[in-house]
């Protein structure tokens, strides 16, 4: 919303002063309002003057149309200058930059030779001269509104500072001057005078045309005639400086009546043609099969939730979102269809002013994409009690300037909805916002915004508020919208910033403690945090390669999704981290480990019914109790991908590509961080390959899976080749109360090399379990170095090499113990798994 800073002033105050364009930003930003930018005067300089246009010549054998013109501009002898616009006519007033003017870009104008003629200036076009965004053509001005010669600068208005405004959805009262005038008051403790209260809206008899409103949809319709209106009228300079102002290009006097009210008070105008309409205008739901023609000469196939204008002939306008191209008014004495003017180039014009229901416009213009200035209005609520007001406004303004004749009579359709008042305890504000104010500003906040305010007492015999909202504050519904009028208002910055203090004894949960421990390892071992899109859609458990029945399959699916084609809330981190990679490796990142911490959705297997408690008090403990029934789970899982190389090469060596054996060991890290021990066993799990991944085991609990993706996984998403990733239930996890501090042997170790011979499918991890349960005591790790496969250890069977590392906590070992101690592991190892030492 663009709004220059006179029409402000003039709203405001006996005097109309305003203080300077940055104050005045300023204060609207006080009361919530959002500053987009602030459009200062342009920076107009030397002889730019009113002129007009004698004749023209029309320069023959070029690209595109240009004109010849001689232009009188008070000098006495008319100059000649060349213009690429056409839209003037012999006779038409212009804005003339005469050589040595300096337009805003600087742009300096010279007297040059173009097109074979000397150019003496340049006829100018609204956005050439800053005061508009129009370059379709140059600028005319209506007649009268000056004579050549005269200085075009304070007539253009350009010294006229205009701020445009970020009007946010429930603030819809402030797409108007009228509301952004009464919102800058309260800010400035001014005097406000409505623009609406300054139109009589005399008693009419009788209806001005039939409406029937069968549709709930259009809760109020006001119409209004004016009969033998020129078309052809010029609109006045003020008004179409100001609309230039607001950011809309001036069209003919009829449209621009009904957008200069619709700016000054915010309630969208239609007018009809009256000629072109027929019967009774019934405001329905579309039907099957029906078609619109709109105004932009679009044809529309109509949705059966579209509201729509109607006459005997059928559609005639998209209700709230754009006019229909069949009743369209005429510019210039002629009709869009070539059909007969009336006599003398005269029109019967039909004004609608309507009230509709906000979502219903809201749909209508997103499902045919077309926003408007009226739709964008409509669907954040107008005024019900304007129509009659905006109506007679703009029958007065075509009264004024067209030469017509209001008709005696007015349809007012329908009703205004009344405004249910809230009831409030007086002292509800300074509770809210823990300071106390100084007495009657709760009441003057409230009167300032335009609420009827009662002061009662209340069943405990203290003040109590009861505020009527205005009927253009549909958002003042309850106590808690009354209480951010006040504080808004009064100023957030008056509220004190003063932090809660912390109870004490509290900190951190065992939860908590562990996942900022498990996230602090894995950033050390150099992998990166991300945050990755949490939804997913079914075709990513296709890419996984999932069975129909498996139960990650099962999902919550969100009813207004961000992306249609991502509507559930994913079983596991993977998919989300996975895309994260391609995304990185589109963009040039070769070498990429990743991971996230966060929650996974599991629903139950049956869906359980979820209570809709009351909001007037806390739900019972019952309740809550069924709520927490059935939410679905949300444990907490870490998981991690890596692609490309783990060791980046160089001058040192080869460098080393990340793998599955990464992916394991990034889980054992994230476990040792949790405080546990895993334990890695043989899986097939997808979207795992077969045969290069593991179970993450507590115990005999699988809490994870980790190694190398699938192939087939890989190519479906777009994956590196070796893609690979692990992911853990940290919930799954049994969290340690204690953890005892390690105790550190100052004596000596003693290493054991084995080598065990045993069948190829017996798995390194389980035959390294069986060692140490063998091990005893004294045995402190079991690391495999080496495996072998071939003719001296025989077909289906392969070696396998340890080292064991002996130590005792209070003396230093013999190697007589340690002998022992290795030939008791290797004896458990022969008898779960017939393993022979080579």
């Amino acid at each position: 919303m663009r709004v220059p800073q006179s029409w402000l002033a003039e709203l405001l105050g006996s005097d109309g002063a305003l203080p300077p364009v940055d104050e005045t930003a300023e204060a609207f930003v006080r009361v919530g309002l959002e500053i987009e930018d602030v459009h200062r005067p342009p920076q107009l300089t030397g002889p730019l003057v009113v002129g007009r246009v004698l004749e023209f010549e029309v320069l023959e054998g070029l690209k595109k149309p240009i004109r010849w013109c001689q232009v009188d501009v008070g000098e006495g002898r008319p100059r000649g200058i060349i213009c690429g616009a056409s839209n003037f006519a012999a006779g038409d007033l212009v804005v003339v930059a005469l050589p040595g003017a300096v337009l805003p870009g600087p742009f300096p104008i010279t007297a040059r030779k173009t097109y074979g003629h000397i150019s003496d200036g340049m006829i100018a076009s609204s956005r050439e001269l800053g005061i508009g965004a129009d370059h379709a053509g140059i600028l005319v001005l209506p007649p009268g509104t000056g004579e050549p010669g005269d200085d075009a600068v304070p007539l253009l208005g350009a010294d006229d500072p205009v701020i445009e405004l970020n009007i946010t959805p429930d603030r819809g009262y402030c797409f108007s001057v009228r509301g952004l005038a009464r919102e800058l008051a309260c800010s400035l403790d001014a005097d406000f005078t409505d623009p609406a209260a300054r139109v009589a809206v005399p008693p009419a008899a009788g209806d001005a045309w039939p409406v029937d409103l069968p549709d709930p949809g259009c809760a109020r319709f006001v119409a209004r005639r004016v009969d033998g209106v020129d078309p052809s009228a010029p609109s006045p300079w003020w008004m179409q400086r100001r609309l230039l102002a607001a950011g809309m290009r001036p069209i003919s006097l009829i449209v621009d009546v009904t957008n200069y009210v619709m700016i000054e008070l915010g309630q969208p105008l239609h007018a009809y043609d009256a000629a072109r309409v027929s019967g009774p205008i019934v405001v329905r739901r579309a039907k099957a099969g029906e078609t619109l023609v709109t105004l932009d000469d679009a044809e529309r196939k109509l949705d059966p939730d579209d509201l729509l204008i109607t006459d005997d002939s059928g559609p005639i306008g998209l209700a709230g979102v754009m006019g229909g191209a069949s009743t369209e008014i005429a510019t210039a004495g002629g009709r869009p269809d070539g059909s007969s003017v009336y006599e003398w180039g005269l029109i019967d014009v039909l004004i609608e002013a309507a009230h509709f229901d906000p979502a219903v416009i809201a749909r209508a213009a997103r499902r045919h994409k077309l926003p408007s200035e009226a739709s964008r209005r409509f669907e954040r609520a107008v005024d019900p009690l304007l129509p009659p007001v905006a109506a007679e406004r703009a029958a007065q303004l075509l009264v004024e300037h067209g030469g017509g004749t209001i008709a005696p009579g007015r349809t007012d359709a329908g009703a205004a909805p009344q405004q249910a008042p809230v009831r409030m305890p007086l002292d509800l504000p300074d509770r809210v916002a823990g300071i106390a104010y100084a007495p009657g500003v709760t009441v003057r906040r409230l009167t300032q915004v335009g609420c009827a305010v009662e002061l009662v007492t209340g069943a405990d015999g203290r003040g109590q508020v009861i505020a009527t909202p205005p009927s253009w504050r549909p958002d003042l519904a309850q106590p808690a919208d009354l209480v951010e009028e006040v504080l808004r208002l009064e100023g957030y910055d008056a509220i004190p910033s003063v932090l809660p203090t912390a109870p004490a004894g509290r900190g951190l949960t065992p939860s908590q403690l562990r996942r900022r421990a498990v996230s602090r390892a894995l950033a050390e071992a150099g992998y990166v945090e991300v945050l990755p899109f949490p939804f997913v859609g079914p075709q990513v458990w296709d890419a996984f390669g999932l069975a129909a029945d498996d139960v990650r399959r099962r999902t919550v699916h969100v009813l207004n999704p961000l992306d249609a084609d991502r509507a559930e809330l994913s079983t596991t981190l993977l998919p989300g981290l996975l895309d994260t990679l391609v995304r990185n490796r589109s963009r040039g990142a070769a070498d990429l480990a990743l991971y996230h911490v966060g929650q996974v959705v599991l629903p139950h297997a049956k869906p359980l019914p979820m209570p809709d408690p009351a909001v007037t008090g806390r739900p019972s403990d019952a309740k809550l109790a069924q709520i927490q029934a059935a939410l679905p789970a949300q444990p907490v899982h870490v998981a991690a991908v890596l692609a490309g190389d783990r060791e980046a090469r160089g001058w040192w060596g080869t460098g080393r590509t990340a793998g599955w054996a990464d992916a394991i060991q990034a889980a054992r890290l994230a476990g040792q961080a949790a405080g546990v021990e895993l334990r890695v066993t043989a899986a097939v799990h997808l979207p795992f390959h077969p045969g290069r991944s593991a179970a993450l085991r507590v115990g005999d609990w699988i809490v994870g899976h980790a190694g190398e993706l699938h192939p087939k996984v890989v190519e479906a998403l777009g994956l590196p080749e070796r893609t690979s990733a692990m992911e853990l239930d940290l919930d799954a996890i049994p969290l340690i109360d204690s953890r005892p501090a390690p105790q550190v042997s100052p004596y000596p170790p003693i290493a054991v090399d084995v080598a065990l011979v045993a069948d190829a499918a017996v798995p390194a991890a389980e035959l390294a379990d069986a060692l140490s349960d063998g091990g005893g005591d004294l045995l402190e790790d079991v690391r495999l170095f080496d495996v072998y496969t071939g003719e001296q250890v025989g077909e289906g069977r392969r070696s396998l090499a340890f080292t064991l590392r002996f130590r005792a906590a209070d003396r230093t070992l013999t190697s007589e113990e340690a002998n022992a101690a290795r030939d008791s592991a290797v004896a458990v190892a022969a008898q779960r798994y017939a393993a022979t030492l080579r």
